[in-house]
């Protein structure tokens, strides 16, 4: 009885605690931002700044190499559009394809698959280079938005997981009613599916905003930039880096990131638990 009384303050405790040393990288990040560049390391066991200095975030926003912060968002945006619509409409066929027909050597295509799914992307880095090289896609958004229409291993896991919970009998009524395969997938099988094409969606999204390899070997002019190599371009190993305008435009990069997690938080969970990956 004793020991019941005491479990809860202990464990909202415990929990508070887990969450302070989570959640303390970015109050950390927030409070720098507002320092000096010169004191932020110096100063970086004291969270409150002195003096504040709010000049930061202007600085930040007007950008380097004549472009703004704005449009290094906006390139973001443009290939995280573009990268996520290509990557969940491919895997949700594809996974229709595993899940629902039949067809010659499908359980040895699905576990290349999954062993796709295991494969370190450093590995193919280099013949991918020279494959995007050839085809003359250097300095274009191409080589990091297009793979993504031929569909994303881990996606496709989802997908199929998901897409065995429904019961074939409503495969078999369309059937009936005259239905192709392709109908089954536009009308029948896509509509159920959204949970998991919205936890798609969402790690997409996080994946290609926070990508820097992918824009770092590909885009090479800084109008072509995006966030990631925005916020590397206030970094200078030549001359004074300002890192108070670098941290300053990481928090503002985290607000588009932020508000798709609370948006659809729910999604989350709903799309991961009913594709039995709990």
């Amino acid at each position: 009885m004793i020991l019941k009384k005491f479990k809860w303050p202990i464990y909202h405790i415990f929990v508070g605690l887990l969450a302070i040393v989570m959640v303390y990288p970015v109050i950390w990040l927030l409070m720098s931002s507002f320092k000096p560049s010169n004191l932020i390391f110096t100063t970086s066991s004291s969270l409150i700044p002195d003096p504040w200095i709010w000049s930061n975030y202007v600085t930040g926003w007007i950008g380097s190499s004549g472009q703004s912060f704005m449009s290094f968002i906006t390139n973001s945006l443009e290939i995280v559009i573009l990268s996520t619509i290509g990557a969940v409409l491919s895997s949700a066929f594809i996974a229709f394809g595993f899940a629902r027909l039949q067809f010659k050597g499908r359980a040895i295509w699905f576990a290349i698959m999954m062993v796709t799914l295991m494969l370190p992307h450093d590995v193919v880095l280099v013949p991918q280079y020279i494959m995007f090289s050839k085809l003359g896609w250097i300095g274009t958004i191409s080589p990091i938005v297009v793979p993504q229409y031929f569909g994303v291993p881990f996606f496709i896991f989802l997908m199929v997981q998901f897409i065995r919970t429904i019961p074939r009998e409503m495969d078999e009524a369309a059937t009936i009613d005259g239905v192709g395969k392709f109908g089954l997938f536009l009308r029948i099988i896509l509509p159920l599916i959204i949970p998991a094409l919205a936890t798609a969606s969402i790690f997409s999204f996080y994946w290609r905003w926070e990508d820097l390899m992918g824009p770092l070997l590909y885009l090479n002019k800084p109008s072509a930039y995006t966030v990631s190599l925005g916020l590397k371009m206030f970094l200078d190993s030549e001359s004074v880096s300002n890192w108070g305008a670098m941290f300053a435009m990481s928090i503002v990069s985290l607000i588009p990131v932020l508000g798709v997690f609370f948006l659809f938080q729910r999604y989350i969970v709903e799309g991961i638990s009913t594709s039995g990956l709990k």
